[in-house]
């Protein structure tokens, strides 16, 4: 869902940023570090690094790009492209949804950069979809979910851009995407809280904040009202869900299995129970 657009920006800044030097080189036939310092940014210290930085690119899957990552930042540990590194680390490892391994890169990613918006996103995202109802340390979760995306709503104003050739307004459509997802969040920790007014208006705020409105996005919202028992409320976000262009077929499929339940329950079926409504991490990831 909205974590798959987050996942492909920040990974896309980091790709381009990284490869934009390597490829300069190759084309103009000047070593990598040269080519660096012709263009300015972060620069390979020596063509062993730039290979190794370049395995990343190349690299065709998670485990590989991670493989690779781990590489350069054993072997070149004052790598000027560390920063960027361990983002796309925390972004693959989500990716997989490994959440020990995206918590672990992420912890290193905010120990360099206190206030780095993508890892703030990450983690209220990602914790606040690995809490259950019943864990015992369900409170302690959604605390820290929800410094996570304070801090990154805070934050992502200041966001610096990763590349110069991203226009002013590309980048402030990329950071109020990042505020949207951090209401998500929000949404998804009130929704665990049973606070479902709150909920919904987080939900409400993220869509009206992304620049591209997600079908997850509605199904969570669908569900939070499902669960507060507005059973029209619920049927329209789930409509809008099944019926959004960009939508997975998996969430397309979820959506109008809940059209069919709220049908039911309108029809004089059981009130739903927000104890065996869905958890809000659980619709499929697009």
């Amino acid at each position: 869902m909205k974590r798959g657009r987050k996942f492909l920006v920040a990974l896309a800044c980091g790709a381009l940023m990284i490869s934009t030097s390597l490829a300069w080189a190759q084309k103009n036939k000047k070593s990598a570090p040269a080519a660096a310092a012709d263009q300015g940014g972060p620069k390979p210290k020596s063509q062993a690094e730039a290979t190794a930085i370049n395995a990343v690119i190349q690299a065709q899957t998670p485990d590989d790009r991670l493989k690779a990552i781990d590489n350069v930042l054993t072997k070149f540990s004052d790598t000027q492209y560390k920063p960027m590194l361990l983002v796309m680390a925390m972004q693959t490892a989500e990716q997989k949804n490994d959440f020990a391994q995206t918590t672990f890169y992420a912890e290193q990613v905010l120990e360099s950069d206190p206030k780095n918006t993508f890892a703030d996103v990450t983690m209220a995202s990602e914790t606040a979809r690995h809490t259950r109802e019943f864990d015992l340390d369900k409170e302690e979760k959604l605390k820290k979910a929800e410094k996570y995306a304070h801090d990154a709503i805070e934050n992502a104003p200041n966001t610096p851009k990763p590349r110069p050739d991203i226009t002013d307004e590309q980048w402030t459509a990329t950071k109020k995407d990042l505020e949207s997802q951090a209401h998500e969040a929000l949404g998804m920790i009130a929704a665990l809280r049973k606070k479902y007014d709150d909920s919904i208006s987080e939900y409400k705020q993220s869509l009206e904040m992304a620049a591209q409105p997600d079908a997850g996005t509605y199904l969570r919202l669908g569900q939070t009202y499902l669960d507060a028992g507005k059973l029209d409320d619920a049927n329209a976000a789930f409509d809008k869900a099944a019926n959004m262009p960009n939508a997975a077929p998996a969430v397309k499929n979820i959506a109008n299995a809940k059209k069919a339940e709220v049908a039911k329950l309108k029809a004089g079926g059981a009130a739903p129970s927000a104890a065996t409504g869905s958890a809000p991490g659980a619709p499929a990831k697009q």
